[in-house]
């Protein structure tokens, strides 16, 4: 009997990016050839950033964002790290060498995400990330916030964080060791000019032991502060989750929090659903796809 043949379009590495200080690789998803030609100029690229001791490409495939990409015409960068440079494949995001702007893992990362831009020619970024992928995500809309439409952080941690090991562990298990205005303020100091900040979805599980949820709240409030939304949230409750949304000056949505019940370290899959992912490692059953959610919020 012959293998399965894979049905999703193959993912493309991305070898010659500029500068790779911090050693890795990527991949990325072209847009279809079936999008029309009203598409051009107005394509939209997603950065997924997995999590510890994961495939990124397969972390796209089995959360739905690959499926939805194709079906959507979006285009998809993976970038993906190695066991040589965290034993666990984490992405470094408590490094600080690793996580400053323009240096090593993140240089690289901006490097791949500008060069696949311009390749593709490619009007908005997003970026999604999960677990320590989730943490270098808050890193790179700190660092630049000029690049990014939007993002999504996914059982992740505010920038900054921590900046070594020690500090990375009890970051995890209780939550910043820094105020909020505290990570406000280092955010204002790297761009004291900006004004515009990414909007923001967060998603966290009450029941995860692995990075606790007081980091989603305080990444929240340090977005409410950046960009200067309402202090109370609006706040929906639905059957196994609930939405808490701030709103900016200009009444746009600038943040959503989103906690699942019962729910532990992962992202959340619905494979009862269209586009709605397959359980696996991390990628956890829930009433609700965070893919399908971010991909909606983001109107691709």
């Amino acid at each position: 009997m012959l293998p399965a043949q894979a049905t999703e379009t193959p993912y493309i590495p991305l070898t010659d990016f500029g500068d790779n200080p911090g050693a890795l690789t990527s991949f990325y998803l072209p847009v279809t050839q079936a999008s029309n030609a009203s598409h051009a100029g107005d394509l939209s690229l997603v950065v997924l950033l997995h999590g510890c001791i994961q495939d990124g490409v397969e972390l796209a495939d089995k959360s739905g964002l690959t499926s939805l990409a194709l079906d959507n015409h979006f285009a998809v960068l993976v970038p993906q790290q190695s066991y040589d440079n965290n034993v666990k494949g984490c992405f470094n995001w408590f490094a600080s060498q690793d996580t400053k702007i323009d240096s090593g893992e993140m240089l690289s990362i901006k490097n791949m995400i500008v060069t696949t831009q311009e390749k593709l020619a490619a009007k908005h970024v997003y970026v999604i990330g999960l677990s320590a992928g989730g943490a270098m995500a808050s890193a790179a809309i700190v660092n630049y916030p000029n690049l990014f439409q939007s993002g999504a952080v996914i059982a992740g941690l505010p920038y900054p964080c921590a900046d070594n090991l020690i500090k990375a562990i009890s970051c995890m298990k209780q939550g910043p060791a820094q105020s909020v205005e505290e990570l406000a303020q280092f955010a204002k100091a790297i761009h004291p000019q900006q004004t515009r900040w990414p909007s923001l979805s967060i998603w966290t599980g009450d029941s995860d032991n692995v990075v606790n949820a007081n980091n989603a709240q305080m990444l929240a409030s340090q977005w409410q502060v950046l960009t200067q939304s309402n202090a109370k949230p609006t706040v929906t409750n639905e059957s196994g989750y609930s939405i808490s949304r701030w709103k900016d000056p200009q009444n746009k949505q600038s943040i959503e929090l989103v906690t699942i019940k019962d729910f532990g370290h992962g992202i959340a899959v619905n494979p009862d659903i269209k586009h709605g992912g397959e359980e696996s490692d991390y990628l956890l059953r829930a009433p609700i796809s965070s893919v399908i959610e971010v991909i909606k919020l983001w109107g691709l």
